[in-house]
């Protein structure tokens, strides 16, 4: 017998292994997994089988001569079991290989008014069904893509030497400044305070607390939940979410871009080599543009233009006659995601930083600029999405980062984030990627509700 991983195991070793490893391959094959179809004709039957190991299936061919045929023709959509039989490389046919039923065992069995039946079924419906949602086609790719991308982050951060930080859920800060907050309650009088003894949430971003450690490390990033409590019902936002926060020490605004850029190269890279059968499925199936889009962003130099530049570009498209939903163009604006899009799309044709925001629509910790009016903040947009990654340099002015929070009165609680300004602290710059609108841009899926596994999102939840 070979690898529990038996599907994954075929699939690599006859489509991509070498000679020796073809004539080595076992002929005699055990496999466990979930039926995807069966039919028959009569004379012989072909079960479709996944057993969670590669997105394709492995076909089961069984005979009449087989003496568990009516059982086997019996065996409904949804159930599991245990098959072995003989492998049969099949070049010339649609799958590179089959196997020829010996024996099986039904493990668990599925009743006929199994939810996922081989039929096309909505995003909506199968969001109702999240539990069993996995074993649908574009949801198995989804997940699957989720965790290499997942493994992709830690894996390119860990090459470059940067440190892992674990960042705390329950904390006494907003670090938006936005007032977005979950605050916690406790005991039988849901009082705020009777646990820590003052008000306390769970985070909305790792940034301030990873700063500290980027003051000790260099380079350092964390990835993990983050929380919002914005009624928002749009498809792109989520009460619950992962963020990528990366900081880094000793570099500046064109330093963080020049992360960013490889970040995201090496993201597309990574799915594209780990994950081809689920990108060639989303691109058949999901986006038939992907593939294109995303190998046009791997060849492309991002550009890099000011936000005073963007308004000047859209009060032109304004003049020009393009009509934009939101017309009102003016310079202290934040942009809207059909403006990003006007300037990757139509102007640009390609990924573009926009630097130098206003500082009264950016957070307090970012840096002032020495025209007193921007901050050194850039986001990143892509065509398709708009903006994808939003970052900055850091406001490492002691004197001036304390003005600003006096001004916005946060400073209570942020004493600690002002000491780092005290005691050594050197510039640091860092960037957010929310990861699950990464796995959007990367599959073409619409919704966010439909890249998360148990989505958050206001108004209900269900598990």
């Amino acid at each position: 017998m070979i690898t529990p991983h038996v599907s994954r195991y075929l699939y690599e070793v006859i489509n991509f292994g070498s000679e020796e490893e073809l004539k080595n391959i076992q002929t005699k094959v055990a496999l466990q997994g979930w039926i995807r179809t069966n039919r028959d004709n009569g004379n012989v039957g072909f079960l479709e089988l996944n057993d969670g190991t590669y997105f394709k299936n492995v076909q089961i061919v069984y005979q009449k001569e087989n003496v568990h045929f009516q059982d086997l023709s019996k065996l409904r959509t949804g159930a599991a079991i245990s098959v072995t039989g003989e492998l049969i490389l099949t070049p010339d046919a649609k799958q590179p290989f089959e196997i020829k039923l010996d024996e099986f065992e039904l493990l668990a069995d599925a009743p006929s008014d199994y939810p996922l039946q081989k039929k096309r079924h909505s995003f909506e419906f199968l969001r109702e069904i999240a539990h069993l949602r996995p074993k649908a086609n574009t949801f198995n790719a989804v997940f699957r893509l989720r965790s290499e991308l997942s493994f992709a982050i830690h894996n390119f951060f860990h090459e470059m030497g940067f440190v892992y930080v674990h960042t705390p859920i329950i904390t006494s800060n907003d670090a938006e400044g936005a007032g977005e907050i979950f605050y916690l309650v406790t005991g039988k009088d849901n009082s705020l305070d009777d646990f820590y003894g003052k008000k306390v949430g769970i985070t909305v971003s790792g940034q301030l607390h990873v700063e500290a450690f980027a003051q000790a490390y260099r380079d350092v990033y964390t990835f993990g939940p983050t929380f919002r409590a914005e009624a928002s019902h749009t498809s792109r936002h989520a009460s619950e979410f992962w963020m990528i926060e990366p900081e880094i020490a000793f570099a500046d605004l064109e330093d963080n871009m020049d992360l960013i850029e490889e970040c995201i190269k090496y993201c597309i890279s990574y799915v594209l080599l780990h994950c081809q059968e689920e990108m060639d499925f989303f691109n058949k199936f999901v986006d038939k543009t992907l593939s294109d889009r995303l190998h046009d962003v791997l060849a492309s130099e991002f550009k890099r233009i000011t936000y005073t530049e963007a308004i000047e570009l859209l009060e032109k498209a304004k003049a020009d006659g393009f009509a934009f939903d939101n017309p009102d163009i003016f310079w202290g604006m934040d942009l809207a995601t059909e403006h990003e899009r006007y300037i990757t799309d139509q102007v640009i044709k390609g990924p573009v930083f926009v630097t130098d925001y206003p500082r009264e629509i950016k957070a307090f910790y970012m840096r002032e600029n020495d025209d007193g009016k921007t901050v050194a903040a850039c986001d990143l947009l892509v065509p398709y999405v708009g903006e994808l990654v939003g970052g900055s340099q850091r406001e490492e002015r002691y004197d001036v980062l304390k003005k600003k929070m006096e001004e916005q009165g946060n400073i209570e609680g942020l004493e600690w984030y002002l000491d780092l300004r005290k005691y050594g602290g050197v510039q640091t710059s860092g960037f957010g990627i929310g990861f699950d609108r990464l796995i959007m841009y990367l599959t073409g899926i619409q919704n966010i509700r439909d890249v998360q596994p148990y989505p958050r999102t206001a108004g209900s939840i269900k598990y």
